[in-house]
């Protein structure tokens, strides 16, 4: 079993920035291949961000590439997404997600696990 809870999530003006954490129990969270997800109503939940284990490969969507930017704290069990420039596209639940394995995954249905979902709201 492996327990993941997102933070962060809130309403900020296009521009803005916001920082989404992602605790997880239940498993050395080294061990975990992790990544960012979300998903706006209507629409389907896409990729946006995916780090390895270790933290030494990371992966982001071309939409936002140059504005996020993933990480890890193996030693706090939390990951991150840190948003910068965001926009109204941008708006969506984002869900916090995980897998057994060194390797970097980009399909959602590759990950087992999965946080409750934060909602990010980017106001024009």
């Amino acid at each position: 079993q492996v327990q993941l809870i997102e933070f962060g999530g809130g309403l900020v003006q296009a521009g803005g920035s916001l920082r989404l954490s992602c605790a997880a129990s239940g498993r050395t969270f080294s061990r975990l291949s992790m990544a960012w997800f979300r998903q706006a109503p209507g629409l389907e939940r896409g990729l946006v961000a995916a780090i390895s284990g270790s933290g030494s490969i990371t992966y982001y969507s071309d939409t936002v590439k140059g504005r996020f930017t993933i990480s890890r704290d193996n030693a706090k069990n939390t990951m991150y997404l840190q948003m910068n420039s965001l926009t109204p596209e941008d708006t969506a639940v984002y869900y916090c997600a995980a897998r057994s394995g060194g390797s970097l995954w980009r399909n959602k249905d590759e990950y087992n696990y999965w946080g409750q979902g934060t909602q990010v709201s980017v106001s024009s």
